[in-house]
């Protein structure tokens, strides 16, 4: 394979832009799709997508977080890498066809699925689309700007179809089927594309065996993290009324969007850890960790606490007074974004490299079991806060139980946090943007937009020019990198985020 300089600075870049993108699409569709639809529509798509995660992630098998370090592993030769890549295609197409018999069998036979077949259906062609993707070849190979340019042709499309296809409570059926066209469709792309990096064909001695017992644990994580993740929602549309889970997904999509924010520069350095391991460049390794813990401390916190303070202001912008009810399961829910963010680096970018998926494994099962007890405690009488309270907990044992595994590997790296600084700017912003609840209306979509745009600006804007004075380091290398664009040929200092590779 060609040898490439791959800067992690530039890779994170493409992938915040994609998270990006992923906050824009919603925020301009959701307002509309979940006023057109309603709580009981939006509900009904929300239920349908989480029943057919856990198909799906049957057939991923785990490849989708596997495959991405076994890929960079080898990146650097071709033919291991084509080898690897076929092995592990084979295998999801294999259970694939696996779970798409087990998802027919469901529709055939509990009667809750039957109303909405045709629904379950069209959402159900994810599997196959995530299965051909092959996103794991490209994270693996660090191809963040192909990623992020496909991704925003298709979301793009997919926004156009919305605003022309959906008109009318009934029309949920389409809303879900451009969901799944901007969310997966690209995958036909991906397999195409993929002959530029591979070749499926003229492959042998192809061992799939070898790849049972990484797969297992990765797919046994995936089962724990999915179980939590979706379990909330699946329990809700099960105990209690699809306007119940329109309430509790509207709360949990402003969150989706936040971590896939904060988790960027995560995603985008599991390759590079992976290959730092590989080649013994240990050093190197607990550099770039001890930065993304950092990174998250620094920018999790202050965004937590914003959308504890004007969650009323965020559902009534993006969903409308008829969401309300969402107030309250988006303030409890909104701390697992920092739970997240944190385990996100520990778990994915240095248990995993590391060697040490079964930690994973036992710290996401107890998180489960966790949301499993409390949602069956809690629903029934707390409904969409039930939930919220579930996954909160399910989250922070699963913080807990990594952070004790690697107390030894990260115990310096968070001491470096500065966690008296940033819980010093925190309160400074929110008194110096709350008080806009009080003399501004928030009737309308709009007066609510207006409120979070003032409000952003006031609470943001504080917590950075704090921390500036403060002279926190990450954050001064953020703004002079940002100075750099602005600014050709000003000299900067390192951020510990931009080494290159070749």
């Amino acid at each position: 394979m060609a040898e490439k300089t791959i800067s992690i600075k530039k890779n994170f870049i493409m992938n915040a832009l994609l998270a990006m993108s992923s906050f824009i699409f919603p925020m301009i569709t959701f307002p509309y799709v979940s006023r057109i639809l309603g709580p009981a529509g939006y509900g009904k798509v929300g239920f349908a997508t989480s029943l057919v995660s856990y198909f799906n992630m049957f057939a991923q098998l785990g490849v989708p977080t596997y495959g991405v370090r076994a890929c960079a592993k080898v990146r650097d030769d071709r033919e291991k890498l084509s080898r690897t890549v076929k092995e592990l295609l084979t295998l999801n197409l294999v259970m694939s066809a696996a779970a798409y018999a087990g998802l027919f069998l469901a529709l055939l036979t509990v009667p809750r699925l039957r109303e909405d077949r045709l629904l379950y259906l069209i959402v159900s062609s994810t599997i196959l689309f995530s299965a051909i993707g092959m996103e794991w070849l490209y994270k693996g190979l660090e191809q963040y700007t192909y990623i992020t340019v496909r991704s925003l042709v298709f979301k793009f499309i997919a926004l156009l179809a919305m605003f022309l296809l959906v008109h009318a409570e009934s029309d949920y059926v389409m809303y879900g089927a451009i969901s799944v066209f901007a969310a997966s469709a690209s995958g036909l792309m991906n397999l195409l594309h993929a002959r530029r990096y591979v070749s499926l064909r003229g492959i042998s001695g192809c061992r799939y065996t070898r790849h049972f017992k990484a797969v297992g644990i990765f797919f046994a994580m995936a089962c724990a993290a999915t179980v939590y993740t979706h379990l909330d929602t699946l329990m809700l549309g099960f105990m209690t009324t699809n306007q119940d889970v329109g309430y509790y997904d509207a709360a949990v999509r402003v969150k989706q969007i936040l971590v896939s924010i904060v988790t960027s520069l995560g995603t985008v350095l599991l390759p590079r850890a992976s290959y730092y391991i590989e080649h013994g460049q240990r050093e190197a390794f607990q550099r770039i960790s001890g930065k993304a813990l950092h990174f998250i401390a620094l920018t999790s916190i202050p965004a937590a606490c914003y959308f504890i303070l004007f969650a009323e202001e965020g559902i009534g912008f993006l969903s409308g007074s008829a969401y309300r009810n969402s107030v309250a399961p988006m303030q409890i829910i909104m701390p697992t974004l920092i739970f997240i963010g944190l385990t996100n680096i520990m778990g994915i970018q240095m248990l995993v490299p590391l060697g040490r998926e079964k930690v994973v494994l036992y710290s996401e099962i107890a998180g489960a079991v966790t949301d499993l007890i409390l949602n069956f405690l809690l629903i029934p009488g707390m409904r969409s806060a039930g939930a919220a309270i579930g996954t909160l907990s399910a989250e922070a044992v699963v913080l807990i139980w990594q952070y004790v595994s690697l107390r030894d590997e990260v115990r310096d790296a968070f001491k470096r946090i500065p966690w008296k600084k940033i819980l010093t700017a925190v309160p400074a912003a929110g008194i110096a943007s709350v008080w806009l609840k009080f003399v501004l209306r928030r009737d309308t979509s709009w007066q609510c937009f207006l409120v979070l745009a003032l409000s952003a600006v006031l609470f943001f804007g504080v917590y950075a020019g704090l921390l500036t004075l403060e002279k926190e380091p990450v954050l001064l290398e953020m703004e002079q990198t940002v100075l750099g664009k602005l600014i050709p040929g000003k000299r900067l200092r390192s951020s510990g985020l931009d080494e290159d590779e070749t």
